[in-house]
């Protein structure tokens, strides 16, 4: 395993980890909050690409976010607040309400208005049985699935098609693996790093965001077109890179480190 992201805020800046621990939901801190409109409906670089700009830290007693002329926003990690209901997709959700300086902070970065909130500790929000099974595998505010992982190699292999090299923040991943061949992700069942077990569900569909710069959200290579020709799934109405994967063992707050070796056992063909 070469790296380890986490991404407080739902859509903005990623966290390189040297080691996290993981909780039932997936990495710990790993989408806890996200801004949301005035129907509480989610907001994402999708169509709101400013939210790359903003830089996220988890200190020992505060969420602080940074963004390019404006002071630090720091939100109490003890912040309590009213529950409201918010959305992720067609994912009914519970978010608490993160104050009026979060929200005027995000709402001046976005230039509209909107509001930050955090997943209410009683929500209740699993992953789709149909490719998770019937084992509950809850979550907080991912678009659909506790972890996504993705491979060096296949991000080599699109990059020797590409004109331009992409980093593998673009796609947003939780861990990436080394050492396999390209696309060898596609068949892994479940995959071990120590005490933590992951089993791959489902291939990831990639939306706009990986056209954008991770860094600015201003439009970049994109690299849809070219993974359109060899990475278009039918089943899943959708252009694949990464697989979604849920939590086995470990959620109980196991530790994992980038680095770790990772023992790998492939589907049956």
């Amino acid at each position: 395993m070469s790296a380890l992201f986490v991404y407080p805020v739902k859509s903005m800046r990623g966290i390189a980890r040297a080691q996290v621990l993981l909780a039932a939901t997936g990495l710990q801190w790993d989408r806890q909050w996200m801004v949301v409109d005035a129907k509480g409906t989610f907001l994402s670089q999708r169509t709101h690409p400013r939210l790359a700009r903003i830089v996220p830290e988890i200190t020992a007693d505060a969420l602080v976010l940074n963004a390019p002329g404006m002071p630090g926003l720091q939100v109490p990690l003890t912040a309590t607040g009213e529950e409201v209901a918010v959305r992720v997709w067609k994912d009914a959700c519970v978010g608490v309400e993160q104050g009026a300086a979060a929200h005027e902070w995000v709402s001046r970065v976005l230039d509209r208005p909107v509001r930050l909130v955090r997943v209410a500790p009683d929500m209740e929000r699993a992953a789709n049985v149909e490719f998770a099974g019937t084992t509950p595998a809850p979550l907080t505010f991912p678009d659909g699935y506790p972890v996504l992982v993705c491979n060096e190699a296949s991000l080599e292999d699109l990059n020797d098609r590409l004109r331009e090299r992409l980093p593998m923040e673009r796609f947003r991943p939780n861990i990436v693996l080394k050492g396999l061949p390209a696309w060898a992700e596609d068949h892994i069942d479940t995959l071990s790093i120590g005490p933590v077990t992951l089993r791959l569900v489902k291939p990831c569909t990639r939306c706009a965001i990986p056209s954008l710069d991770h860094r600015t959200g201003e439009p970049a290579t994109d690299p849809l077109p070219v993974l359109r020709k060899f990475r278009l799934s039918k089943a899943l109405r959708g252009i694949t890179f990464g697989e979604n994967a849920v939590i086995v063992a470990g959620g109980d707050g196991a530790a994992i480190e980038r680095g770790a070796p990772c023992q790998v056992s492939f589907e049956s063909p």
